[in-house]
């Protein structure tokens, strides 16, 4: 496992899993996780449900936690004319 990743063993649906993201977005999905009252397994497992057939759990933690922040981002300033 490359040096960059932090690996993260969850329980999901009965399952032992282990995740391997990099720390960023592990502390965004631990925010995410704290704002919406639930630990980071109950997101982990809401994500997990949500996903794609064919798309990796890690793939999708990484694409919540970028739509999660861009919905939280502040809209950029309008052009004028």
């Amino acid at each position: 496992m490359s040096l960059h990743l932090k690996k993260r063993s969850l329980i999901l649906a009965g399952h032992d899993t282990s995740v391997a993201l990099e720390p960023a977005f592990w502390a965004v999905l631990d925010r995410a996780a704290t704002q919406e009252g639930e630990g980071l397994a109950q997101l982990v497992t809401r994500i997990d449900a949500a996903r794609i057939p064919g798309q990796s759990l890690a793939s999708a933690l990484r694409v919540f936690a970028l739509e999660w922040l861009e919905a939280r981002a502040p809209a950029p300033p309008e052009q004028p004319a």
